[in-house]
């Protein structure tokens, strides 16, 4: 059954790819991009079933007016895919104000317009999926990304909030959490605070641990997510790849170790 799709950040990435996956299956896809421009390779071969809009998801009324065109165009929304978004690299004592701001605008208040503007949509249907980009990094933290961690883990717990809250309405929401993959996130996309050179020591074993890591290939992705939004009953969270399972499972053990632990203090307050 065709699918109508809208999604951010389609320039590059994973963004790039589902819009490309679902176009060459049959579905139609609102694509948004800061620079439409760069959607003209996809507009070029799937026509008119690529509606491509400029969109700054930071935005809140233009996240609304994209959504309201991308419904009027075709009709429905089926799949809403919150993907924009970026890496800030750095620790949290080098990390700006404007740094801070502007990675919580794009990462958290971005898809909560866009889940805004499209919630409307999704309820009259009485049917719709919403997928949040998380990443392995809104489950545990790592040096240098605590900014970054801090815009994933809200968008976790919005979403886990919002999952309880639109499911008896017939929308289904899920966490979608990659792990390590071979797009831009780290590269041209990211940004960098000034670094303190009281750090170096932990920016070092953190770029060491990464460099010895071999990332996935994003295009892999693509299959998995179209079975995932045909599914009837879809997951609240979804790893992609191989890398985070493991790694989240040590990060919760240690805090039910951790919690355990300190029981006893805790319950004397």
């Amino acid at each position: 059954m065709t699918k109508t799709w809208f999604i951010t950040g389609a320039s590059r990435g994973f963004g790039r790819i589902w819009a490309e996956a679902a176009l060459s299956r049959g579905d139609r896809v609102a694509a948004t991009a800061r620079r439409p421009e760069s959607l003209k390779p996809l507009a070029d071969s799937y026509g008119d079933s690529l509606l491509p809009l400029t969109l700054d998801v930071t935005d809140r009324a233009e996240a609304f007016a994209a959504v309201r065109r991308a419904a009027d165009t075709f009709g429905r929304l089926d799949v809403v895919v919150n993907n924009a978004g970026y890496g800030l690299f750095g620790m949290v004592e080098e990390t700006t104000e404007e740094q801070a701001r502007a990675q919580l605008d794009t990462n958290v208040l971005g898809p909560l317009w866009v889940t805004q503007a499209a919630l409307p949509v999704l309820r009259a249907q009485g049917a719709g999926h919403i997928l949040q980009v998380s990443s392995l990094g809104g489950l545990a933290a790592f040096p240098s990304l605590g900014l970054y961690n801090a815009s994933k883990w809200a968008l976790e717990g919005m979403s886990e909030a919002l999952a309880q809250e639109v499911g008896p309405l017939g929308i289904r929401v899920t966490i979608v959490e990659p792990g390590p993959y071979g797009t831009d996130w780290s590269g041209s996309s990211a940004v960098h605070t000034e670094p303190i050179d009281a750090y170096d020591p932990v920016r070092g074993a953190r770029r060491a641990g990464a460099s010895a890591r071999a990332p996935q290939d994003p295009a892999a992705t693509a299959e998995v997510v179209l079975e995932l939004v045909d599914t009837d009953e879809p997951p609240l969270r979804l790893f992609l790849g191989t890398y985070p399972y493991p790694v989240v499972e040590a990060a919760y053990r240690q805090r039910l170790d951790t919690w355990a632990a300190w029981r006893e203090l805790a319950a004397r307050a």
